[in-house]
C-alpha cells in the first residue's frame, strides 16, 4: 500500500503529541536510562507541550499514512536557526520519524521528498537538522539525502547531555 502525506492541522494536535510520544520513546528508550527516559519525557516532551506546537506559527507537521492508519510526521520549524547558518534562509526538519511498524516501508523516504518540496515551495536554500550521534541509522538516511554535517550542539535527555549532529542540505 503507497505511503500518502498530509499537513496537519490544530485538530490533529493530540494525535500527533501522542505519535511523537510513542515513536520517540521506541527509537531511544533502549539506549538511554529508564530514569532519563521518564524525566524527558514527563518534563521536556510533554503531551500538553507537544499539542501547543502544532497550529503554531512557524511550525508545519507532516502526517503519514499507509491506508488509514497514521504510521509517522514530520516538524518543520522556521525559527531558532543556529549561529553557524549565518543569514541562509533556512527551514528545519526538527522532527521526522516513523513507527516500528512502519520502518522499512518508505516512510521516512516520503516525509523527506514533502520535506524538501516544502522547503522549494518556501524559497529555502537551506534544509538543516539535528540527528544523536550514536544514530546511525538515521545519519546515513540523512547523508544519503545529500545532507553534511556542519556542527554539534547538545541536547539534554533528562539528566544526560548528549550530543547532536547538525546536518544541512542546500536546496
Amino acid at each position: 500500500m503507497p505511503v500518502r502525506v498530509r499537513v496537519a492541522t490544530k485538530e490533529d494536535a493530540a494525535l500527533i503529541a501522542d505519535l511523537s510520544r510513542e515513536t520517540f520513546y521506541d527509537a531511544f528508550a533502549a539506549q538511554n536510562t529508564a530514569e532519563n527516559m521518564a524525566k524527558f519525557m514527563d518534563e521536556q516532551f510533554t503531551r500538553e507541550a507537544l499539542m501547543a506546537e502544532v497550529g503554531s506559527k512557524n511550525n508545519i507537521f507532516l502526517l503519514a499514512y499507509i491506508g488509514d492508519e497514521v504510521v509517522g510526521y514530520t516538524r518543520l520549524r522556521q525559527q531558532n536557526q543556529p549561529p553557524e547558518l549565518k543569514d541562509a534562509n533556512a527551514i528545519e526538519i526538527a522532527r521526522i520519524y516513523a513507527t516500528t511498524s512502519s520502518i522499512g516501508k518508505g516512510v521516512g523516504k516520503i516525509l523527506m521528498e514533502k520535506s524538501l518540496e516544502i522547503a522549494a515551495y518556501l524559497k529555502k536554500d537551506t534544509v538543516w537538522l539535528g540527528v544523536w550521534e550514536h544514530n546511525q541509522r538515521a545519519i546515513e538516511f540523512y547523508t544519503k539525502w545529500g545532507f553534511k554535517k556542519f556542527a554539534t550542539h547538545v541536547f539534554l535527555l533528562g539528566d544526560d547531555p548528549q550530543t547532536d549532529w547538525l546536518m544541512a542540505k542546500k536546496i
